[in-house]
């Protein structure tokens, strides 16, 4: 729309906001109960298949194509920069499974640390060759960060000129963040507590508020900071694959990441190929969760696999989750199941479409 970052800041504060006001007022949780089982279970391997998706694209193994628009990579063209990356991201996935199977605690960062340190030995010998575009040197630096560039972003969603500025777009852009941001933490929760079986036997995920809660003042505090919306990431599945099922390994996590501020110069060389199989086979773990669908009542099982294909194909879970919520609806009303739906899906229903609509 033209519109300065400092504008789309400013929307993701003021939608933050919202977003703690639909925490303490018990909105998103109900959101949540809502969703049938079925749905959930779908939501998590569509998660599964998502993140397993990002990875094939880190490790470059799925590739862009002209005429069949995604295609495998071509191992021989390119070799030293993406074939031998691709090569070196199966080698990874191949030791992670191994190591999985042989029940080694963290099996997946050794995994990556393995594919790493055989990254840079192809370096080394030359099998890998740094372009300087897109495939860096695999080796770490240690330069001093910069953290004076920290000061042209924070506060800057309050340093907002409103002249010009149509307060209809505002609202439009307000609530496209709004609806993503939050289908895209329901759908990341679903499929993180899904995973780790803490959904009770109605589907209900206890102390949900402290998730959501978290979720939304991280939302405002990042646009302060000067990022986009910080929310809930799907990743989070891989410390669930590894064990993790109380908020130690989210604290851990978080430390980590503060530490990682300052060795950045050491974390960035690590390349997507070292990560890329963690994802493959996190999302491998996640999909797992479709084999308790009821596959004999269709009005349960088509709108899960919807939900579950949408997300990898619309590379979004939001889209998902909508798409899986409007066939919910609209199957069992046909089927003349409408008394189990539960009143806020039809709601949701009516706000997916009316989002297709006019945003």
């Amino acid at each position: 729309m033209g519109y300065s970052w400092q504008i789309a800041l400013l929307a993701v504060f003021v939608e933050g906001l919202i977003f703690i006001v639909l925490s303490l007022t018990n909105v998103r949780e109900a959101i949540f109960n809502a969703i049938p089982m079925a749905l959930k279970k779908g939501v998590s391997a569509g998660i599964g298949l998502f993140i397993a998706f990002i990875g094939l694209q880190g490790a470059n193994l799925v590739v862009n194509d002209d005429s069949t628009l995604l295609t495998y990579v071509k191992f021989v063209g390119d070799f030293h920069t993406i074939g031998i990356g691709a090569l070196l991201a199966l080698i990874g996935l191949f030791i992670i499974v191994v190591l999985h199977h042989k029940n080694i605690k963290g099996s997946i960062l050794i995994g990556i640390l393995a594919t790493w340190i055989l990254g840079m030995i192809c370096e080394a010998i030359g099998l890998y060759v740094p372009d300087g575009k897109e495939f860096y040197s695999l080796y770490p630096t240690f330069r001093m960060i910069d953290f004076g560039a920290f000061g042209t972003t924070f506060g800057q969603c309050f340093n907002v000129d409103f002249s010009g500025v149509d307060i209809l777009n505002f609202i439009a852009v307000l609530f496209a963040f709004l609806f993503v941001d939050i289908f895209d933490t329901l759908g990341t929760l679903i499929g993180v507590s899904t995973k780790a079986n803490m959904l009770d036997e109605e589907g209900k995920l206890p102390r949900i508020r402290p998730a959501l809660l978290a979720d939304a003042i991280a939302t405002s505090v990042g646009a302060i900071f000067g990022t986009s919306t910080t929310t809930t990431y799907v990743e989070s599945s891989a410390g669930v694959a590894a064990g993790g099922r109380t908020g130690l390994s989210a604290m851990v996590t978080g430390l980590l990441f503060l530490l990682a501020i300052v060795f950045a110069p050491i974390f960035t060389a690590i390349p997507s190929f070292a990560t890329a199989p963690a994802l493959i086979f996190v999302g491998f773990l996640m999909i797992s969760s479709i084999i308790s669908i009821d596959f004999e009542d269709i009005t349960e099982a088509v709108p899960a696999y919807l939900a579950m294909l949408a997300m990898p194909l619309m590379y979004s879970i939001s889209e998902g989750i909508s798409l899986g919520v409007i066939s919910y609806v609209l199957l069992n009303v046909a089927a003349g199941k409408g008394k189990k739906i539960a009143p806020l899906m039809y709601v949701l229903a009516v706000l997916f479409v009316l989002k297709y609509i006019f945003l």
